[in-house]
């Protein structure tokens, strides 16, 4: 995978984390993107910095955790052309972790359609919440932002997605779910 760029004497670790970690980094790329291809330049992209910062990030407290926040700060800097690629509504989104939310495989593939049109930075924190199963103060860390700031973008976020999934519910009451 990194071959032609890892040379120095921390290759092969880095060359055996990066294999690890590869089927997670994708996973949460394409659950960010929503688009196989910009998913996998995403990921790469991160493999590429964290390489470059391999001996901070091998000193940090937590690896995987530098590593995702540089995948979600090179997502959310990433400002392409409007160029959209045509995929299903119904592409699925790869396999969940470890909070495989939504419960079942209708319930993803209903959810998905609507998860994709978010904002870019909703649909992190969506991701990061729901799909990634990590706290409100691990998304903050990640995003460099409040716990408050996560916990009011997931609200829109969630707001957003309640009304998509059940449109003749607009008069404000909140619909409870457990996603």
């Amino acid at each position: 995978m990194m071959h032609s760029v890892t040379s120095g004497t921390n290759a092969p670790a880095f060359e055996e984390y990066a294999d690890s970690v590869w089927p997670s980094l994708y996973r949460s790329a394409y659950l960010l993107t929503a688009n196989h291809a910009d998913a996998e330049d995403i990921a790469q992209q991160t493999l590429l910095k964290a390489y470059r910062s391999w001996s901070r990030i091998i000193r940090s407290d937590s690896p995987d955790a530098y590593v995702r926040r540089m995948l979600t700060n090179t997502f959310l800097s990433v400002r392409r052309p409007k160029r959209r690629r045509l995929e299903l509504l119904t592409d699925a989104p790869p396999e969940y972790g470890a909070a495989q939310r939504p419960h079942g495989p209708e319930d993803r593939l209903t959810l998905w359609p609507h998860v994709k049109a978010l904002p870019p930075r909703q649909r992190a924190v969506i991701v990061l919440r729901y799909y990634e199963d990590l706290s409100e103060q691990e998304i903050a860390d990640i995003l460099g932002c409040s716990r408050g700031n996560v916990k009011s973008t997931a609200h829109r976020a969630l707001k957003v997605l309640r009304a998509a999934l059940d449109p003749e519910r607009t008069d404000g009451r909140e619909n409870h779910h457990e996603w």
